[in-house]
């Protein structure tokens, strides 16, 4: 088909759980949204289809079925669009998978994002947003983590591939003048969530009467943070090109910020949830007890997040305040209704 010469936004990840709720929002705003995605097996893709059923009624919406990792796919999808900005979401998610299925993960976020970048470099995109996670501050332990810090030492490959997406966005905003922008998205969770994310699995098993796996014998702090306090950052952010840091000195260098068009910033609720309490939240919401089981810290996890936002705040002006218990009475509501359970 010919080039379209609109301002086109192209989410990748659209049917996954914020690739949906930023489609969505950026919808309902008279955004035009091409969204990507390759319907997986990762988790169940009848819940991706079901969000894909909803963006699909929206006439600004087309959807393109295409991985990252396919080369030629990816450039034919740049050459049909005039893209004004890209947000990519799509990833193999996941801390443990990344254990059991590593080269999965090479594919999808290390050669799926060049991909990405190389379709940006050539075809003169305004501005690339992409995932990060706070899983790439590792072992640091300094609280609370700030893009200011060095992240040099991963625990899981998955955080490897984050942070080498960091670093590759780096190089091309620094060689072609690309603007790109990472966010280090914390613990996400709400309606239409991930099934192999906490909040999901813990709702599911109580509600059958099996169960929690409580890992670290329930000693993690998680900085939870609602799905919608993520997309009005990753919109505010979008709508932010960034611009080279004057200031920015390799005698003492920034790790956020560059004196190319790079960017980096937390996105995190700024605000830790002992897991014990975030468990008390799901029974009160169900009015259930769940019945617990008591695990070690698995391999690759990390004790603790806590995102400093100041960055966040200065230049987006904004900060995720949504408490917990709402957030997940929402949850709950969303999950019993979809899945047509009484409580």
């Amino acid at each position: 088909m010919p080039p379209s010469h609109g301002t086109d936004i192209l989410v990748t990840g659209a049917a996954g759980f914020i690739g949906f709720h930023l489609a969505r929002r950026l919808l309902d705003r008279g955004g035009r949204v091409v969204g990507l995605d390759n319907l997986n097996e990762y988790y169940d893709p009848a819940l991706k289809r079901r969000r894909l059923e909803i963006l699909q009624g929206y006439p600004g919406f087309r959807f393109v079925r295409l991985s990252l990792e396919d080369r030629d796919g990816m450039e034919r999808l740049f050459a049909e669009h005039r893209f004004d900005r890209v947000v990519n979401l799509a990833a193999q998610a996941g801390v443990r998978h990344s254990i059991e299925a590593p080269r999965t993960y090479i594919d999808a976020n290390i050669v799926g994002f060049l991909n990405v970048l190389e379709g940006c470099r050539h075809h003169g995109v305004g501005h690339l947003v992409y995932a990060s996670s706070s899983s790439v501050y590792g072992l640091n332990t300094r609280m609370p983590f700030s893009v200011h810090d060095n992240v040099d030492h991963p625990v899981s490959l998955y955080a490897a591939t984050k942070k080498a997406n960091e670093l590759m966005a780096h190089a091309y905003a620094h060689l072609y003048g690309i603007p790109t922008t990472g966010l280090r998205f914390f613990t996400v969770y709400g309606p239409w969530g991930r099934p192999d994310m906490a909040l999901f699995k813990f709702t599911r098993a109580i509600l059958e009467g099996r169960p929690i796996d409580v890992y670290n014998h329930g000693r993690m702090r998680r900085d939870f943070t609602y799905i919608d306090d993520i997309v009005e950052g990753v919109l505010r952010i979008m709508d932010r090109v960034p611009e080279p840091n004057r200031e920015w000195s390799g005698d003492a260098p920034d790790p956020g910020s560059s004196p190319a068009p790079y960017r980096l910033y937390n996105i995190g609720n700024n605000n830790p949830v002992e897991l014990m309490d975030f468990i008390a939240a799901i029974e009160e919401a169900l009015g259930r007890v769940a019945e617990k089981n008591m695990l070690p810290l698995q391999p690759g996890d990390v004790p603790a997040t806590y995102a400093d936002i100041a960055d966040l705040a200065r230049d987006a002006g904004f900060r995720p305040a949504t408490p917990i218990r709402e957030g997940i009475r929402r949850f709950v509501a969303w999950y019993t209704g979809y899945y047509g359970v009484e409580v």
